[in-house]
């Protein structure tokens, strides 16, 4: 993700924080300033805190989702919270279901060691007389630190519990119903379920006057809309392959041709990657960023060879494109080379990819909406 830069690596997941978190903290420092520097200083420690079970949270997902194979990129920190980027969702409804309690119930067992570390007596008589709900108003002490992150532990777990995308409570929604139903329904109806509730909660915002209440509506709005989408994508292209995907009427490049041809391609065929070919075998690729990189750094007409990429991953043309697009994600590649056993075909792209996505979704909405009778009179 951009504008983010990486704390730390655990379990070879880099932990990132991205630039808009140190908004938080400045306003995590804000309603204990009354009470001077100190004051500010411990609303700033109880915000780092805070993201550090949010961070333990993710982990607890990561963790998990590692152990049923599924590949974690990175761990990214952000003002609403943390989103833990796995290469693909589970195969299985049960793993997803494991996965997604696995951030809640490291919370719960937060909650719990806190509990257990301020004492029972809280809940009932509070500290000093107040319950756990009125902690906003304790002074800045360990007893204040200790109550407000057992608060804000039990928040986590029951916010993250709602129903709805991409909230964890939406994916062990959809978990459940996958094993009901098809992936491709379950997603349907938990994303509905997740977009209503988000319109409800941006309402309920609204009239009451929490920006806070509207921003994580919207986030959860398009949230849902977006996890519909990928199932949407994921079911279309399962049905295509590979090698109906490729540009079988492909420019080319031999050993030879220097960057300016390769410059006349993109000004006047809209081209972006070259393959170039010996003897008609592949032995590189030539994209639009290593000719404007070449251009900008090398004032000569240099051989498209000096520029071009030479590990190239190949995939066979009947591995379905929805397995190719997870590749290019886990490897961090946008253009594979297409074969047909030791025959090279052609290239694909992820903007490829996107086009027959785009190509078939439209084709099987015309097929799925009812077409009007034209009667002549």
């Amino acid at each position: 993700m951009n504008w983010s830069f990486r704390i730390a690596r655990v379990f070879g997941i880099d932990i990132k924080v991205h630039i808009t978190f140190f908004l938080i903290i400045l306003l995590g420092a804000l309603p204990w300033i009354e009470y001077g520097l100190s004051g500010a200083l411990f609303g700033i420690t109880l915000i780092l805190l805070l993201f550090l079970c949010v961070t333990l949270h993710e982990l607890g997902h990561s963790v998990v989702a590692q152990y049923f194979g599924v590949p974690v990129r990175q761990i990214v920190l952000m003002p609403l919270g943390g989103i833990a980027f796995l290469e693909r969702n589970p195969e299985k409804p049960l793993h997803e279901l494991l996965i997604a309690i696995a951030g809640p119930l490291v919370n719960v067992t937060i909650a719990a060691i806190l509990l257990l570390v301020t004492g029972a007596g809280l809940l009932l008589g509070g500290l000093d007389g107040r319950t756990l709900m009125d902690s906003n108003l304790l002074q800045p002490s360990l007893s204040s630190m200790l109550i407000w992150l057992l608060e804000a532990n039990i928040a986590l777990v029951l916010f993250n519990m709602i129903p709805a995308f991409p909230l964890d409570g939406g994916r062990v929604l959809r978990s459940v119903l996958s094993m009901l139903m098809s992936a491709k329904r379950a997603t349907q109806i938990s994303a509905a379920i997740g977009q209503s509730l988000a319109i409800l909660l941006g309402i309920l915002g609204l009239f009451s006057g929490n920006f806070l209440l509207v921003l994580v509506a919207v986030f959860i709005f398009f949230g849902a809309g977006q996890e519909s989408s990928e199932a949407q994508a994921r079911t279309v292209l399962t049905t295509l392959r590979v090698g109906d995907a490729y540009n079988k009427h492909a420019l080319t490049l031999e050993i030879g041709d220097r960057v300016s041809k390769v410059v006349d391609y993109i000004l006047t065929s809209y081209q972006p990657d070259f393959a170039v070919l010996q003897g008609g075998k592949l032995i590189g690729v030539v994209t639009r960023e290593d000719v404007l990189r070449s251009l900008a750094t090398d004032p000569d007409d240099a051989y498209a060879t000096w520029i071009m990429r030479r590990e190239i991953v190949a995939v066979q043309a009947d591995v379905p494109l929805g397995e190719v697009r997870q590749m290019m994600a886990e490897k961090g590649v946008r253009v594979v080379a297409v074969y047909e056993g030791e025959t090279y075909l052609g290239l694909v792209s992820l903007e490829d990819i996107s086009e027959a996505l785009a190509v078939i979704s439209f084709q099987q909405r015309r097929k799925e909406t009812p077409q009007a009778e034209h009667i002549g009179v």
